[in-house]
């Protein structure tokens, strides 16, 4: 091959050579542009999302609701400033984050929240566990629990704060704060109802949280007989008494400390009662569940006899012992902590 033809040979694979340059230059590039195209797609369906659940949380109402039955128990929704209770909490998290609570909000794991069964939505309680000394000021904004022995769902986030994310369960007493509550229910009503829209304020603690209160709650079941259905206790709640540890503007990094705590014992009351010989009518007729007795307390002059099976030594105890309550026709017990 001459010089001239290997000169023409060499043009034609510098001309292959530029064609396949530029060709593979072309195929970079629309890669790229899809890339970002894809990337400003999610972007953009990211931020629509966010937006969304945005919206969806101001459209949290303020509720009370009507009588429901849950499992053969009959719950009745009412607004209760007196409401001090203690229990056993459990929390919930992964299988609703991101679904509408009962009030219309959005509910978000990672958020300090609570369900309750009958309190009114929004509502403001402080939770104190009972067996750190740990408390949290927290906004109510859904329904629930629904498992029998349960009084309160925390968010996944106020589990943590609270310490017994891992454990589950804890045993806890349960306030409403009324002068929050009732901001919080008028704001919901005005449309400015927003999971951090509350500003409260707490007073300064004592070392040691307050000695469990017990207030009956025990609402009448539709076809039972009036004559033996438990009394509600009523009572007023003292001015300048104290409480724990308060968090009112709780962060994603805020930690609470342990504090030192009285110790607490397990029961599930049965009944209250207002006449004594039906507390010890009662009292005979479960007697082979384990261990009544009768509890007398006053309350605004008022003696109530309580029926109540324990001391009990730990939570699944308590469950096992409740669960044999109401198969027997005791919808009503529950368990409570002193």
């Amino acid at each position: 091959m001459g010089l001239v033809g290997k000169s023409l040979l060499l043009v034609d694979r510098c001309s292959i050579l530029l064609r396949v340059f530029r060709a593979s230059v072309c195929v970079v590039i629309l890669i790229i542009v899809a890339g970002c195209a894809e990337t400003r797609f999610l972007t953009n369906t990211a931020k629509e999302f966010r937006d969304l659940s945005e919206k969806a949380r101001d459209k949290g109402h303020y509720k009370v609701g009507t009588p429901y039955q849950i499992k053969g128990v009959w719950y009745y929704p009412r607004v209760d400033f007196n409401y001090d209770e203690t229990g056993v909490a459990s929390w919930y998290g992964p299988k609703f984050h991101n679904k509408l609570t009962a009030n219309g909000e959005v509910f978000d794991q990672n958020e300090i929240s609570a369900a309750h069964r009958t309190l009114p939505m929004p509502s403001i309680v402080r939770v104190i566990n009972l067996e750190n000394g740990r408390a949290l000021i927290v906004r109510v904004n859904d329904r629930g629990p629904f498992a029998h022995g349960r009084i309160i769902d925390m968010s996944r986030r106020a589990a943590q704060l609270l310490g017994f994310e891992r454990k589950g369960v804890a045993r806890v007493r349960v306030q409403i704060l009324p002068e929050e509550s009732r901001a919080a229910a008028e704001m919901a009503r005005s449309g400015r109802s927003k999971s951090k829209a509350a500003v409260l304020k707490a007073p300064s603690p004592p070392a040691v949280p307050v000695k469990s209160v017990v207030i009956e709650t025990l609402n009448p079941v539709p076809g039972e007989s009036q004559k033996l259905l438990p009394q509600v206790e009523r009572h007023s709640r003292k001015k300048g008494s104290p409480s724990a540890i308060e968090l009112t503007r709780q962060g994603k990094g805020t930690q609470l400390q342990d504090r030192v705590v009285q110790p607490t014992r397990l029961f599930v009351q049965a009944a209250s009662f207002t006449q004594r010989v039906n507390a010890k009518r009662l009292k005979s007729k479960i007697s082979d569940v384990g261990f009544a007795d009768i509890y007398t307390t006053t309350l605004s002059g008022k003696s109530y006899y309580r029926v109540r099976i324990g001391p009990l030594n730990n939570v699944k105890d308590a469950d096992q012992v409740l669960a044999q309550l109401i198969e027997r026709g005791f919808p009503g017990a529950r368990i409570v902590v002193e």
